[in-house]
């Protein structure tokens, strides 16, 4: 008979191996990809893409050009397209992380030699950025929120890695971000994609969010979705029910238009229309 209080030996903990991934609607970004790996490690491999990497919990390192590197705590990884890397964990816990793959549309060919000389960023703005980003593109009808915020983070990328190439501040240019909110007023329903407006207004597109927000001190996709929900309130104090408005005034569905409601009016609309006398 076993003694008491001896406790059998816990079995070894299964590797995990969880992932998700998707290519949004947002040009330039050919796939985003969350994953978290204990015991997984990546052997040598490329891609044909620009990775841009953040962990979230635990760590990796990984081999870039014959040389050592690893992903500490506020870090942001861009690892070129063509160079070979690895990568595994850390520690026996593993890591969690987030990545964008990104064609040469945003970022061209001629960082790629920079991005082997230091691909490791400490940059706690841009890799707050970056979340917010990851967050974006998990909402489909928040494209031009995560077409804007991209692009302000490949400007900040190319600043880190070749100084040289960054342009002057932009000054204010009111113009130019009236002919934007004209745009979005227009297109309240279908909506409108950064690289339209910025042809259709002939600016850069960081230049054209930049403009915006200091002239209106709020960001185009902000401006949107606030217009957006005004006028969906209208709509729901005229009986309209949240599915129909949802369609009605250029959200996703409705769960897009809850959320955006919610965040800027403290209610759902099902309650906002509700309380309508």
């Amino acid at each position: 008979m076993a003694s008491q209080g001896r406790r059998a030996p816990r079995a070894p903990q299964a590797p995990q191996r969880e992932i998700s991934a998707w290519r949004p609607r947002v040009p330039g970004v050919v796939e985003v990809f969350h994953a978290h790996y204990t015991e997984y490690a990546y052997p040598m491999h490329v891609h044909d893409a620009w990775t841009l990497l953040i962990v979230d919990d635990g760590a990796v390192r990984y081999d870039l050009d014959r040389h050592e590197h690893g992903t500490p705590h506020d870090t942001v990884s861009l690892l070129p397209p063509h160079v070979p890397h690895n990568g595994s964990p850390v520690t026996e816990h593993g890591f969690r992380k987030r990545v964008l793959y990104l064609d040469l549309s945003r970022l061209d060919e001629s960082l790629i030699g920079p991005a082997v000389d230091g691909p490791d960023l400490v940059d706690p703005v841009l890799r707050y950025r970056v979340g917010q980003l990851h967050t974006a593109l998990g909402h489909p009808g928040d494209e031009l929120e995560a077409e804007s915020r991209l692009t302000l983070i490949a400007e900040r990328l190319r600043g880190r890695l070749s100084p040289r190439l960054t342009a002057e501040p932009p000054r204010p240019d009111r113009p130019l971000a009236h002919r934007l909110r004209e745009l979005l007023d227009e297109r309240l329903e279908q909506g409108i994609a950064l690289d339209e407006a910025s042809r259709l207004v002939h600016a850069h597109p960081a230049h054209l969010v930049r403009a915006f927000s200091g002239a209106y001190d709020i960001a185009p996709h902000q401006y949107l979705m606030s217009r957006r929900v005004d006028r969906a309130r209208r709509l729901l104090l005229d009986g309209g029910k949240p599915a129909e408005v949802a369609t009605a005034t250029g959200f996703y569905d409705q769960s897009h238009l809850t959320r955006h409601f919610k965040r800027l009016v403290g209610v759902t609309p099902g309650n906002y229309r509700a309380s309508s006398r």
